[in-house]
């Protein structure tokens, strides 16, 4: 590995928030979900939770849509609601949904500084009641237009740009934040040049 690529690798690793990732429930064009992992690797977020209730698993991304951020990303799939949110509930204290509800607050009211998993569901009906009923609150993106949605892709990255300008307010990009085991692990297969593996938890069987 040249020295510069190494420096590359060392710059990315140097700035990935282990406190903050997304669940993405029910997403049915691969495509949307491959234009939230390139906004995710951009602000550093290093793992995505993938579940699907309504479809089998998904087995690519859409490649141009991701631009390749899916190698760069830890992916876990799941085909069960209640086992994806105990596995988020392992690393990641706080859970929100975007759902409009009576108790939804503007995304810029959230604080994103702390350890949060950001809940978007699919491009139809949006977060189900499950999911809902399983987060810790739930939260909008203001919008003065007539149609009154957005994108899910567009959404997360709405959301998660904002997640980025806290955490650069809060120092949170100021020095290594990965866990040193996680920050070698990372390092040692980027530097093989091996794609980060995905965790399939569909069946409840890890594979």
């Amino acid at each position: 590995m040249t020295p510069a690529r190494h420096a590359r690798l060392t710059h990315v690793l140097n700035h990935r928030q282990p406190n903050l990732t997304l669940v993405l429930e029910n997403v049915f064009d691969p495509h949307n979900i491959s234009a939230v992992m390139r906004t995710a690797d951009a602000v550093g977020i290093q793992e995505i939770f993938v579940v699907n209730t309504r479809m089998p698993a998904h087995k690519k991304w859409g490649s141009k849509s991701s631009s390749s951020a899916a190698k760069w990303l830890t992916i876990h799939q799941f085909d069960h609601l209640e086992t994806c949110m105990a596995a988020v509930r392992k690393s990641y204290q706080i859970v929100y949904t975007t759902h409009l509800a009576q108790n939804s607050v503007s995304v810029y009211d959230l604080n994103l500084t702390q350890s949060v998993a950001l809940v978007f569901g699919n491009e139809h009906s949006g977060c189900s009641s499950e999911i809902v009923a399983l987060s810790d609150g739930n939260f909008i993106i203001p919008q003065v237009g007539i149609i009154q949605s957005l994108n899910i892709s567009v959404a997360c990255a709405v959301t998660i740009y904002e997640a980025y300008r806290q955490k650069t307010l809060a120092g949170h990009y100021n020095s290594p934040a990965l866990a040193p085991t996680a920050y070698a692990e990372l390092m040692a297969q980027w530097s093989n040049g091996a794609i980060v593996g995905e965790t399939d938890w569909t069946n409840d069987t890890p594979t």
